[in-house]
């Protein structure tokens, strides 16, 4: 068991885009189902399905990569840790790389980008930043 889960999935991700592997699992919850719906919408992998090996379940990620091999994630990093917890209004929802990258934040309202948490108008804790 991990201390800290969310930066466990974002380590394997990592990892992966660095060996070029076309998917990767992660043992499955449901904050980090919602970070993969997140990463699908907004185009940063090519799906992800929920999956059984016995007992266990698992989140498979399916990576997407350019024409020319290059991951199309070139960054993924977290920010709010177990012991440093980052928490924003709405008005101070950073900005990614000028609108380029995204973060993601639970909020009240579930699980959501750092665009939509501003559209709707509540803060909440960034889980991590994605470029």
């Amino acid at each position: 068991m991990t201390a800290d889960p969310i930066a466990d999935m974002l380590t394997r991700v990592r990892n992966a885009l660095i060996a070029r592997h076309p998917k990767v699992d992660v043992p499955a919850s449901r904050l980090k189902n919602e970070l993969a719906r997140i990463l699908k919408e907004e185009g940063y992998i090519i799906n992800y399905k929920l999956t059984e090996e016995g007992s266990k379940k698992f989140i498979r990620l399916y990576l997407k990569y350019t024409p020319s091999n290059l991951p199309v994630i070139s960054r993924i990093e977290r920010v709010s840790r177990p012991g440093y917890r980052v928490y924003v209004g709405s008005k101070e929802i950073p900005r990614i790389l000028g609108g380029l990258g995204i973060n993601i934040l639970t909020t009240p309202k579930g699980v959501m980008t750092g665009l939509a948490a501003r559209k709707e108008g509540v803060g909440g804790e960034v889980l991590c930043q994605i470029w």
